[in-house]
């Protein structure tokens, strides 16, 4: 069954470029296209695609916005939104993670990049571009005043060590092979992680590893 995706971007020639993209790849149908903020919201809401591509500059609503409404904190049913720009300041990151996205590109990140992000937004896993993950996480650490609330249930030794890998943007087959445990394993505790830290994906649980300094930059 293949990934539905809806791309929102008010620039037409990117926006076709998007679509051309993802059309062409197996297992993914674009079903909606917008050119700004109100319709992306409209479209996304009407469709439920599987995952919003949305640009985070647009006019109408900015993509933090849109994201904020389709899966922030309080939506009870998020959607997986993967958030794209050209821009590479860390006020868009931070503002994109903190209101529910599953995903941060930049435009020049390529193809493949960007298709490994539909299918880890779709899966329940977070892609954020590799150059700036620990980068971005670092900055939200430093602009986050430390409150290292613990979970109820306190974590397990194997769980810290996969909170870790989490947090540095590994994906869960990465893991497995870096842990030399089975995927299945690694997705229990992924799952324990969040159920643990009341967090709604891997973005969620990297934040909270970096805002607790139980990992740090570097």
């Amino acid at each position: 069954m293949s990934i539905r995706v809806v791309v929102a971007d008010d620039q037409d020639l990117v926006r076709t470029g998007l679509v051309m993209i993802l059309g062409a790849q197996p297992g993914l149908e674009v079903v909606g296209e917008a050119a700004d903020g109100i319709e992306a919201l409209d479209l996304a809401t009407r469709l439920r695609p599987d995952v919003l591509l949305v640009d985070i500059r647009m006019p109408g609503l900015d993509g933090v916005e849109v994201t904020r409404r389709l899966a922030g904190p309080d939506v009870s049913d998020p959607m997986a939104v993967v958030v794209i720009t050209t821009f590479d300041l860390d006020e868009y990151v931070l503002g994109a993670l903190r209101a529910g996205a599953r995903g941060f590109l930049l435009k020049d990140a390529g193809p493949e990049l960007l298709v490994q992000a539909i299918h880890a937004a779709a899966s329940g896993e977070a892609l954020i571009a590799p150059n700036i993950t620990r980068r971005l996480l670092a900055t939200f650490a430093e602009q986050t005043p430390a409150s290292p609330v613990q979970p109820l249930d306190p974590l397990t030794e194997r769980e810290e060590e996969v909170l870790a890998l989490v947090a540095r943007g590994r994906t869960n087959a990465e893991i497995a092979t870096e842990l030399f445990v089975g995927l299945s394993t690694v997705k229990s505790h992924v799952a324990s992680l969040m159920a643990k830290l009341g967090a709604r994906n891997r973005v969620e649980i990297a934040m909270w590893a970096y805002d607790t300094r139980r990992v740090r930059a570097g």
